[in-house]
């Protein structure tokens, strides 16, 4: 994690390292703890010592698994494992994830008729795939007069896309540009 974020944030530097990283085996340095074997039967509170005994009993690691409780719990288990279990399962969500991406198409307030389609061919692409699209119009000059006729075209804009995709967000003036959000149609 960055120092902007901790700094930003109401986190202790020293809480955010027991979140991400387990304390295991020597780490524990509490008096007293709550252990839970590999099972996850209840063994009892006992010192941080007796614990890690019947750990390496066992040829297993101690790992604090909750640090906030009174008194802290850990549990007996394979760290190794534990650890290489936890990153299949990430990859496996990573994999699972679709990442959507928001595609911009650029207009004019006196665009012509023909690249109008040209600009409705690329974003019916857009969303064919699965993307986003944010359409645009940016005024110049005296062409900040004329809303009603970019609101008119990105009506047009919209309804010609319909097929492959619905407004997500309507036509909303944002200093000098017009834009409009569209988003895949689900089937």
């Amino acid at each position: 994690m960055s120092a902007l974020f901790l700094r930003s944030s109401n986190i202790d530097p020293q809480e955010v390292l027991t979140i991400t990283e387990l304390m295991v085996n020597g780490q524990i340095r509490d008096k007293e703890i709550r252990l839970i074997s590999e099972t996850g039967e209840q063994l009892g509170i006992m010192s941080a010592k007796e614990g890690q005994k019947l750990a390496d009993d066992r040829n297993l690691d101690m790992v604090k698994i909750s640090p906030q409780a009174k008194p802290p719990v850990c549990k007996i288990m394979d760290y190794s494992k534990y650890k290489f279990d936890l990153a299949k399962k990430e990859k496996e969500a990573r994999k699972k994830q679709k990442v959507i991406d928001v595609k911009e198409i650029r207009l004019s307030p006196n665009i012509d008729t023909h690249d109008v389609q040209v600009k409705v061919k690329n974003a019916t692409k857009f969303l064919k795939s699965g993307n986003k699209v944010k359409v645009s119009i940016r005024f110049r000059g005296r062409e900040l007069s004329r809303q009603d006729v970019a609101k008119d075209i990105m009506k047009d804009f919209a309804e010609q896309v319909s097929e492959y995709g619905v407004i997500e967000k309507e036509p909303k003036m944002e200093a000098r540009t017009m834009a409009m959000f569209l988003g895949p149609k689900t089937q």
